[in-house]
C-alpha cells in the first residue's frame, strides 16, 4: 500500500533527513586515507543518537551498523569494519536516520583524498546528475516510470550501467515503502505520481556492466566484474509545485 504523507508529516521527514545531512557533512571531514570504517560509523551513531534520534539501519533485518560503506567494488550495503580507506579509493556512505517517527535516507559517494583522476571525477559527476535527472521527473504530471527512466538515460548516455537487482523505495514510518522505485525503465509508465508521495531514489551506477553479485557475509553486493561503482541518493517528497529535497542541506 503507498501512504501519502501530509505536509506536518513531510516537515518531520525533513528534519529527519537533515540529521543525515549533518552526518554526510561530518564524514566529508574526516573522510581521508587510513581512516577505518568502523570509526566513521562510530563517530555517526554518535551524532546522531546525541541529536535524540535513532540510526534506522541499526537492527533492521539483523544489521548492526549506522552506516553501509561500500568501497569501489562494492555497490551497496558494505559493513564497516577495520578495512581502512587509501588514497584514491571511492566510497558510497548510505544513511538513514529515526525521529519522531519517520525516517530520513540519504547517500553520497567521497573521494577518498585529493584530486581524483579525470575517470572517476567522470563517474561521480555522471551519477549525481542522473539522480537530479530523476528528482526533476517528480511532478504530478508524470508518472513513476518517468523518474527511472530518466536516471537510466543519463547514466547510459555517458557509457556506464545502472544496477538493476536493487531499487529506490518509498519512505515515511517504515524505512521501506511501496513503490519500489527502478533505476531502469520506461517513461510514460507506471502509477500516476501525486502529492504527498516520498520517494528514496537512489541512481547506483556501475563503470562498467550491471551484474552484481551479493557476498558471503549475506550483506555487501559488488559489481561482477570488479568495475567501480557508486551508489548516491536522496528523499524526496513531491508537492503540488514539484519535488522538495528532503535531504539537502
Amino acid at each position: 500500500m503507498i501512504v501519502l504523507k501530509s505536509h506536518d508529516e513531510i516537515e518531520t521527514m525533513r528534519v529527519a533527513n537533515g540529521i543525515v545531512v549533518e552526518v554526510m557533512d561530518l564524514m566529508a571531514e574526516q573522510i581521508v586515507p587510513g581512516v577505518r570504517t568502523i570509526d566513521l560509523n562510530a563517530m555517526a551513531d554518535e551524532h546522531i543518537r546525541r541529536r535524540g534520534a535513532i540510526p534506522s539501519f541499526v537492527g533492521y533485518h539483523g544489521y548492526q551498523h549506522a552506516l553501509c560503506t561500500s568501497i569501489n567494488e562494492e555497490v551497496v550495503h558494505g559493513i564497516p569494519g577495520d578495512r581502512t580507506l587509501q588514497e584514491g579509493d571511492i566510497i558510497s556512505i548510505d544513511c538513514g536516520v529515526y525521529w519522531d517517527g519517520f525516517h530520513g535516507d540519504h547517500a553520497r559517494a567521497f573521494y577518498v583524498g585529493e584530486n581524483p583522476p579525470a575517470t572517476i571525477s567522470r563517474l561521480l559527476k555522471v551519477s549525481e546528475e542522473a539522480l537530479g535527472h530523476g528528482i526533476a521527473q517528480m511532478r504530478t504530471d508524470k508518472r513513476l516510470f518517468d523518474i527511472s527512466a530518466a536516471v537510466q538515460h543519463h547514466v547510459e548516455a555517458h557509457g556506464y550501467s545502472v544496477v538493476r537487482d536493487y531499487v529506490g523505495h518509498g519512505i515515511g514510518r517504515q524505512l521501506h515503502e511501496e513503490p519500489q522505485v527502478p533505476n531502469f525503465g520506461r517513461a510514460g509508465t507506471g502509477m500516476k505520481l501525486l502529492p504527498g508521495l516520498v520517494l528514496a531514489i537512489e541512481p547506483m551506477v556501475n563503470a562498467g556492466k550491471a551484474d552484481v553479485r551479493l557476498l558471503d557475509d549475506g550483506w555487501t553486493v559488488v559489481t561482477q566484474d570488479r568495475s567501480l561503482s557508486v551508489h548516491v541518493e536522496h528523499s524526496v517528497a513531491l508537492l503540488e509545485n514539484g519535488p522538495r529535497i528532503l535531504s539537502k542541506g
